[in-house]
């Protein structure tokens, strides 16, 4: 039976006490993924510990990442979408407050491995939940979108404005502690959900021992190698090693994943050329938003000498338009279509990515403030769209697989892309200074937004409507 625009789609809307569960959790763990980045010289003066030991407070969490994110498909299916979700969720919370109250650099270094392992699955699964469907029906929640990129970029400011305004030293506690009311009332929040979020958990489900064992190998090695070049270790084979062989073990088990009935993760959902084409500008996407935010924190308090607490306020703002942008784009491309939307959004970052050049050693803060604002609604633009074309054609039963897969796209890419550009502005700073260096770094920036607006326009005109019926259909609807 055809089904009209209408019904197709219709909005199943969750309660307040529901969304903020679906959304405070997932915000926490990518919040922390960029929070802690300016705790680090903090936490190594205040314990009196060695730059590099401190440094794997952010190694640690990132290595984790990688092992929570394979085990959140097998999990979801095993024990059921909410109570995967609830679980991780309290076990984020519980490791939250151990780093908060860590005695020393050892524990706090195992607590955010902790965090690590549980806070992985928060995104892909409260993704699903968010745009997967059931019986049939489907959603399409912007908040999605939100998820993805709102996280890091409010991390440096939270960051720099807690550190500023709690004195002491101790501010870096308060970065961990935060966590533990809002994550406290998300886990209680989330008895509200209902309760055919998700397909039914399949007690019987047996795991892929060899897939979960080769993604788990490859997605650290691939993030121990990207952590090294964060650091500036750009010697091979220490850092590159460990990337051509994680490269390599991802091949090898994409490989066996067509091989075998059940696999750990199924990757058949990226033989569709507008799903992959929408997982690499996401990811296209991700590299452009979070290297910016990773470097421009260090140029304004170093290159230009502001406090940690004033750089802060002058980045919150983008932190807030990139939601704001991600419910622009979710209402643009259901106006006028998804190609359109985020060849836009694409043209605005390029456009506002090349306005970085326009930041020197004396700018006012308001205007760097506005161009970073203008990337961010550029950033917010795409990834509703984008999300929407890479998860509404599949069933509901594959939506974990692929919010779990686009996730690790995002975690790779954003972590390689933050790598690349800090050693990129590192070294040239070291050469040239920070003003030529920030100028470089936009330059490579700028030239990744105009290859992905050039990509963009291979995707589908289909608006949203249009791609909720393809949704439909491939329910069985």
């Amino acid at each position: 039976m055809p089904h009209t625009a209408a019904e197709t789609t219709q909005v199943v809307r969750f309660r307040a006490g529901a969304q903020y569960a679906l959304l405070a959790g997932p915000l926490l763990t990518m919040l922390d993924s960029s929070i802690v980045n300016v705790a680090v010289e903090p936490i190594a003066r205040q314990t009196d510990t060695s730059l590099p030991t401190v440094q794997w407070i952010v190694s640690g969490y990132l290595l984790a990442l990688g092992t929570g994110l394979v085990l959140t498909s097998y999990l979801s299916r095993r024990f059921g979408t909410i109570p995967t979700y609830t679980a991780f969720l309290a076990a984020f919370t519980g490791a939250s407050a151990l780093c908060g109250a860590a005695p020393g650099v050892g524990v706090l270094i195992a607590a955010r491995v902790l965090q690590g392992l549980a806070g992985a699955p928060l995104v892909p699964l409260a993704m699903s939940m968010l745009l997967g469907g059931s019986g049939g029906s489907r959603r399409m929640s912007p908040a999605a979108g939100v998820l993805l990129f709102l996280g890091p970029a409010l991390g440096p400011s939270v960051g720099g404005m807690l550190l500023g305004a709690i004195g002491g030293g101790e501010g870096w506690r308060a970065i961990f502690l935060i966590n533990v009311p809002i994550g406290l009332l998300a886990v209680a929040a989330a008895r509200r959900l209902p309760a055919n979020l998700g397909p039914p958990a399949q007690p019987t489900a047996r795991p892929d021992l060899a897939g979960l064992g080769l993604l788990a190998v490859g997605l650290v090695a691939v993030f121990y190698g990207v952590d090294r070049i964060t650091r500036g270790a750009l010697t091979p084979p220490a850092t590159w090693g460990p990337i051509v062989v994680g490269v390599a073990v991802l091949a090898v088990y994409a490989v066996r994943s067509g091989r075998v009935p059940y696999p750990a993760l199924d990757l058949s959902i990226l033989r569709q050329g507008s799903v992959a084409l929408a997982f690499t500008l996401c990811g296209a996407a991700s590299v452009a938003a979070w290297s910016i935010v990773f470097v421009v924190p260090i140029f304004l308090e170093s290159g230009q000498g502001h406090s940690a607490f004033i750089t802060g306020v002058a980045l919150l703002p983008q932190g807030i338009v990139t939601g704001v942008g991600t419910l622009a784009g979710a209402g643009a491309a259901a106006r006028i279509g998804v190609r359109p939307t985020v060849l836009g959004g694409f043209a605005l970052l390029v456009a506002s990515s090349a306005g970085l050049f326009a930041i020197g050693a004396e700018t006012p803060l308001w205007l760097t403030g506005l161009i970073l604002t203008l990337r961010a609604a550029a950033v917010g633009l795409v990834i509703t769209p984008l999300v929407l074309v890479a998860t509404e054609p599949l069933r509901p039963e594959q939506q974990a697989d692929a919010n779990t897969a686009f996730n690790v796209v995002q975690r790779v890419l954003g972590s390689f892309g933050i790598g690349v550009v800090a050693t990129l502005f590192t070294h040239r700073s070291a050469h040239a200074g920070q003003v030529p260096a920030l100028h470089t770094v936009a330059i490579a920036i700028t030239v990744l937004a105009a290859a992905a607006a050039i990509a963009a326009l291979f995707l589908p005109e289909a608006h949203t409507e249009d791609l909720l019926a393809v949704g439909r259909q491939g329910d069985g609807g």
